[in-house]
């Protein structure tokens, strides 16, 4: 057997977040009237608040080499590079009813919230498989 048959092919990552309908549906009606074109919709957290961290969330008129980029249901998310192992494995959705509407985060790595719902805990994904926090 020679070495290039012995080479696998790269095994396919899974996505940093996963999106859904409503928010994907939400982000493209945010893009849509932005009033400067936009390349991306960028997510990240932030240290602050009573639990610690809160999501954040901005327009991204470019996609900067290194970035992380998920890109579902036909929007593209950009997640901040330093966000990544606290957003691993997050489903991001878009909630509206009679008294707010908003972009919920379903995140496995949060490990609590504060009671105003304004910010969070959470545990980076290699700490809390194990691994070595990265910061």
């Amino acid at each position: 057997m020679n070495a290039a048959s012995s080479v696998r092919p790269a095994r396919a990552r899974p996505p940093v977040m996963r999106i859904t309908d409503a928010a994907a549906a939400r982000i493209r009606q945010i893009m849509s009237r932005a009033r400067e074109p936009i390349a991306a919709v960028r997510v990240g957290v932030k240290n602050g608040g009573c639990a610690g961290m809160s999501y954040t969330m901005d327009y991204a008129a470019e996609i900067a080499p290194g970035d992380e980029v998920v890109e579902d249901k036909g929007v593209k998310v950009i997640v901040d590079p330093k966000a990544v192992l606290f957003l691993l494995g997050t489903e991001m959705d878009y909630k509206a009813d009679k008294m707010s509407a908003q972009f919920v985060f379903n995140n496995p790595n949060q490990t609590s919230a504060c009671g105003c719902g304004e910010s969070v805990a959470i545990t980076p994904a290699a700490a809390r498989d194990g691994g070595e926090a990265v910061s």
